[in-house]
C-alpha cells in the first residue's frame, strides 16, 4: 500500500507573526519557518502505518518556493521514502494546491492521502476536502483514529455528541486531526539518512495546472489589542463596575 502525505512550509507556531506596514501580508523576514504541525501529525501516522507493515512507501508532496525542500528533508527525516517537490513562487491558494495534488495523485495512484486537517497559517481547513471533490475519491476529516483492515479503511473522529466511525473503500482521502497521534523527535542520524533519499522537483506547468490566485487579500491587520483589566475589592464594587460598562457600550 502506497501513503503520500501533504505538507506545507508555514511560519513555526512558536513566533508571533508580524504583519507588514503596508498591511499587504505577514513579515517573513529572517522568520523561523516549519512543517506545518497538522501534515507533521499526518505524516507521523504514515510512517507508523509504514512500521506496522500496513504501508509499503511514503511519499512525502509539497507545494511552493523552493525552501520547501527543507520541509520535505524534515518529512524524510520522519521516516518518509522520497519526496516530491512542486516548485513555484506563485501564491498558491487551497484551490491551486489542490488541483498540484490531484495531478500528482493520478500520476502515483496512492492508496491513502494523508494531508493535516488546515494549515495554521490561513486556517483555511479547505485543501483536503477540494483534492477529495476533484479526484473523485471518498474523504473522512478530522481524524481522531485511523486503521486498515483489509480493503478498507476505518477513520473515527470527534464530533459534537462524542465520536463516530466512518468505512471508505480505498483509495480514499483523510485529514489528520490533532489527537491523531504525537509526531516523533526527529533524530540526528534520521535528519543525516534524509539527505540521501530522492527528492523529485517539478512545475505546476509540466503538470499542466493553473495556479494563478482566484481570491485577492485585500488588507491584513494586527487584532484590536484587548483591555486592561481592572481588580474589584467586593461583588458590589464589580455589579457598580459592569453597569458602568453597560452604559458606555
Amino acid at each position: 500500500m502506497k501513503v503520500m502525505v501533504a505538507v506545507k512550509r508555514v511560519l513555526d507556531y512558536n513566533v508571533k507573526p508580524r504583519v507588514r506596514s503596508d498591511g499587504s501580508g505577514l513579515d517573513l523576514t529572517n522568520a523561523k519557518m516549519s512543517m506545518n504541525p497538522f501534515d507533521e501529525i499526518a505524516m507521523e501516522e504514515a510512517v507508523r502505518l509504514k512500521e506496522a507493515g500496513v504501508a509499503t512507501e511514503v511519499v512525502a508532496v509539497s507545494c511552493g518556493t523552493v525552501q520547501s525542500q527543507e520541509t520535505l528533508r524534515t518529512a524524510l527525516a520522519i521516516g518518509a521514502d522520497r519526496a516530491i517537490l512542486v516548485e513555484t513562487n506563485a501564491e498558491l491558494q487551497p484551490l491551486a494546491v489542490a488541483k498540484l495534488l490531484r495531478a500528482i495523485v493520478g500520476k502515483e495512484a496512492p492508496d491513502l492521502i494523508l494531508l493535516g486537517k488546515q494549515a495554521i497559517d490561513d486556517d483555511a481547513n479547505q485543501t483536503g476536502q477540494m483534492l477529495a471533490a476533484l479526484a473523485g475519491l471518498p474523504q473522512a476529516t478530522f481524524a481522531s483514529k485511523l486503521s486498515v483492515e483489509g480493503e478498507r479503511l476505518l477513520v473515527e473522529r470527534e464530533v459534537d455528541g462524542g465520536a463516530e466511525t466512518l468505512a471508505s473503500p480505498m483509495p480514499a482521502i483523510v485529514t489528520s486531526d490533532l489527537r491523531l497521534n504525537e509526531p516523533r523527535y526527529v533524530t540526528l542520524p534520521s535528519i543525516m539518512k534524509a539527505k540521501k533519499k530522492p527528492l523529485e522537483t517539478m512545475s505546476p506547468e509540466a503538470l499542466g495546472v493553473d495556479v494563478a490566485p482566484r481570491l485577492q487579500t485585500v488588507r491584513i491587520e494586527e487584532p484590536t489589542a484587548r483591555k486592561a483589566g481592572v481588580r474589584v475589592s467586593d461583588v458590589s464594587a464589580l455589579l457598580t463596575a459592569l453597569r458602568n460598562e453597560a452604559k458606555v457600550l
